[in-house]
């Protein structure tokens, strides 16, 4: 029998990016929030710049529930799924945001409205075969206020380059109008990062430096960075970098209307007979506990909360918790995270530590900021120039074709050449289809005997795998304009189990088609509502992160405002 806790007005599953910004509108309106979270605190004490504790051993990420309950992946539904070796994502108060790169940007307004606009430019029959995409039931403008509330509450650096429809050459031409100018400027360059910049500009490309959740000077009581690196695999410990462990959580807490619930493992959703959810199950340290709640807001990330509620059924959803018309899971889709470029030059680089978010981005070749006619694909890739090297990954460097991949000769090439290889980071515009989606897997459990999600990819999709092809010669063009002497690309993989993910719980106007709504609630349960990158249903050529939390800030303050409707 479960222990009943002390009812709250809204119990948040889940304390990561979106989670932990969702509980400050809530407590600063003064709701009482159950924080339920599978991790806990994190001491910035413990974090390393060491490469081997960090990007080997992965003792920041490795925590217990997330690599209990790794999903599983298989192609086509007539393979048996296997199960990878590391989650990618962890459990933290702050979750993934403590190790993220903290690339923090907006989509475009051309992201929300992809479907509508690409059959306007170019035709019904520019839109991928099977896909299931849908424009998003908002717009750019009625987000842009909410990206620009979660810019100034987390602290984020960058340089704009349009304010209110005034471009500036300095940022990004190719963004959405903003408001007003980042909180910070944007991270410091190198002199490669300059010599990246000036090679774009004779390429007639617009560079400019990508924002981030990383502190270029003091904000908010926390230092600047101290670009020592391991932002990827690493937490801060300084607290530069805009976790939201650092940043909207102790906000909450300050409140005293966030109350946090570390090291539970969410069983359930409860749901009572009339289809409206009453609280959560979880356990914790071996005694289960139900948290009775007015409201719930699932923030889990895009795998586990198609798992949970899937695994959440009852008598008014058999199908599992929102599922009645079998959305639950659908749309699913993720960043080609490979497909990428690199290159040799002639002398040093210098791009050891540093960190990722650190570098050079060109828009030019994003979304729909060129001509599609003919190329058989619609979206397109952010390039991004980083820093950020350390001495193993310099040793499992490309020998291109200059020297053996092993013995004294790859030995004197790795010495001689670790630090004159400079790489790209592609992001590429993702789309849902029909044949990829997520469900539970009948064979593999977690320890409580629970089914971990199953990932079905589809197997490749030409839409994106052409848009990586049409960037990757622009890449090579900028790194040859630079000096490189060789050039090597990655071929494009099926996106799988990955940090960026999305869909699952799609966001739409259509309830035969999305599980929530435009303000992220359920179309069936009224006050279940669902943040992050799953209720999205684009992922332009842009880390989700950012959007994820406009998204859950919007979701937050559409129910303090509507709190009656929604919760009594």
């Amino acid at each position: 029998m479960a222990t009943q806790l002390k009812p709250v007005d809204v119990a948040v599953i889940g304390l990561g990016a979106a989670g932990g910004v969702a509980v400050l509108p809530l407590a600063r309106a003064g709701l009482t929030v159950a924080g339920i979270e599978a991790g806990t605190w994190m001491n910035p004490r413990d974090f390393r710049a060491d490469e081997i504790h960090n990007n080997i051993r992965r003792r920041v990420t490795s925590v217990p529930k997330a690599q209990r309950e790794i999903p599983t992946v298989r192609a086509y539904p007539n393979e048996t799924a296997a199960q990878p070796a590391q989650h990618p994502m962890m459990n933290a108060v702050g979750g993934t945001s403590v190790h993220y790169w903290g690339q923090s940007w907006r989509l475009k307004p051309w992201d929300f409205k992809s479907r509508s606009e690409a059959m306007r430019r170019y035709g019904a029959g520019s839109l991928p075969p099977g896909s299931t995409l849908e424009d998003w039931p908002l717009t750019y403008d009625e987000l842009e206020p909410y990206y620009d509330t979660i810019e100034w509450e987390v602290g984020i650096s960058g340089k704009a380059g349009n304010i209110q429809g005034k471009l500036d050459p300095r940022g990004n031409i190719f963004e959405g109008p903003r408001r007003r100018e980042y909180p910070m400027p944007p991270l410091r360059s190198t002199e490669f990062m300059d010599h990246m910049f000036g090679a774009a500009r004779r390429l007639g490309w617009h560079p400019f430096h990508p924002p981030a959740a990383i502190n270029t000077q003091p904000y908010h009581n926390r230092l600047g960075c101290a670009y020592h690196g391991f932002c990827g695999t690493g937490g801060c410990h300084v607290s530069a970098k805009g976790s939201t462990a650092v940043t909207t959580i102790p906000e909450a807490v300050k409140t005293k209307n966030l109350t946090i619930f570390d090291l539970c493992h969410v069983t359930r959703i409860v749901a009572d007979a009339k289809g409206r959810v009453s609280g959560v199950n979880y356990i914790r340290n071996g005694e289960e506990f139900f948290q009775p709640a007015k409201v719930v807001l699932l923030a889990g990330y895009t795998f586990e909360n198609t798992r949970l509620l899937l695994l959440s059924k009852s008598q008014a959803y058999p199908k599992g918790l929102a599922n009645n018309h079998g959305q639950v899971g659908r749309h699913f889709f993720a960043h080609y995270q490979t497909g990428a470029v690199s290159a040799l030059f002639p002398h040093d680089v210098n791009i050891w530590y540093g960190l990722p978010a650190q570098g050079v981005a060109i828009d030019d070749f994003a979304d729909d900021a060129y001509d599609h006619s003919g190329l058989g694909f619609i979206g397109g890739t952010c390039i991004h120039v980083r820093t950020e090297r350390h001495a193993i990954e310099g040793a499992s460097m490309s020998t291109y074709g200059k020297a053996p991949l092993w013995g004294a000769a790859w030995k004197k090439f790795v010495h001689e050449n670790a630090a004159r290889a400079a790489v790209t980071y592609f992001q590429t515009s993702t789309f849902p289809y029909e044949t990829c989606y997520l469900d539970l897997d009948p064979m593999v459990k977690d320890p409580l005997g629970d089914p971990v999600c199953r990932i079905t990819t589809g197997g490749p999709r030409q839409n994106e795998v052409r848009a990586i092809r049409h960037a990757q010669p622009k890449m090579e063009q900028w790194f040859r304009e630079a000096g490189a002497i060789a050039v090597e690309r990655a071929n494009p993989d099926v996106p799988g189990l990955t940090t960026h993910a999305y869909g699952g719980t799609r966001m739409g106007d259509n309830k035969e088609t999305n599980v929530v709504d435009r303000w992220g609630f359920s179309h069936e349960a009224p006050n279940l509502g669902v943040l992050g990158a799953s209720v999205m249903g684009t992922s332009g050529a842009r880390n989700p992160t950012l959007t994820a939390q406009a998204l859950a800030w919007r979701t937050a303050d559409h129910l303090v405002k509507n709190w009656k409707a929604i919760a009594e």
